[in-house]
């Protein structure tokens, strides 16, 4: 059965230009409005993951990259508030979530740490098993280090995952031709990247191009929603 397969950067629920008003709920109910079979978000404010479920009728799993300074989630969600495209991340923390179809059979989910000690912000990568797929990976890497933490997981996932297919979701931070790590994964037989640094690659399924949002997919009241746009494909 043919699954539907999204990625997107929440920009912590910021538009573009940014404003004083987050629309990270009007952002999730908009990417599972259609009944995607999974979708894989990054920059996701640490206090949203308890909502990530009710907002997407879809099966949510977290995995916390960077920790609210302030200890506290729902604190520095009541500071943002005061104008989100001031604060964004600096009291809210942050995180990775995936959310699943409820058809779909997670047999495990983890989360493995991306980055190193002197490598500045925490970065995490995602990894769910699901049955009827194999393994999904949900990933984010820093800019300034993208193709060193991008080559990183690369390899990590290719270790651990070797003999079974691999749906690699998320923001890379490298284009397409930048670096070596699409050569790498074309050699281990992923499929081709989308022409941004939102990617999906599929390796072991069946899989269409990669399908990058037009602007106007994604406003909302007039507004764009993130400076980021969604990618989707379909696999199976």
């Amino acid at each position: 059965m043919p699954l539907l397969v999204r990625t997107w950067n929440l920009f912590h629920g910021n538009t573009v230009p940014v404003a004083r008003h987050g629309y990270l709920e009007e952002m999730v109910r908009l990417v599972s409005a259609d009944e995607p079979d999974v979708v894989c978000l990054q920059e996701v404010p640490i206090r949203a993951l308890r909502h990530l479920a009710a907002w997407s009728g879809m099966n949510a799993i977290g995995a916390v990259a960077a920790r609210p300074r302030l200890r506290s989630a729902e604190l520095g969600h009541h500071i943002t508030h005061l104008n989100h495209g001031l604060f964004r991340s600096a009291f809210t923390g942050q995180a990775n979530a995936m959310l699943l179809a409820h058809h779909l059979r997670v047999d495990d989910a983890r989360a493995w740490t991306i980055s190193r000690r002197g490598e500045g912000e925490r970065r995490v990568c995602q990894i769910v098993h699901a049955a009827e797929v194999g393994t999904i990976v949900n990933l984010h890497v820093t800019t300034k280090l993208a193709e060193r933490q991008f080559l990183r997981t690369a390899t990590y996932i290719e270790e651990v995952a070797a003999d079974e297919p691999v749906i690699i979701c998320g923001d890379t931070n490298v284009l397409p031709g930048e670096g070596e790590t699409y050569d790498a994964l074309r050699g281990w037989g992923f499929s081709e990247p989308a022409p941004s640094i939102d990617q999906i690659l599929v390796r072991g399924l069946p899989s269409s191009q990669p399908l990058v949002w037009p602007e106007d997919r994604r406003r909302v009241d007039g507004r764009l929603l993130s400076d980021h746009a969604p990618v989707e494909l379909t696999v199976g």
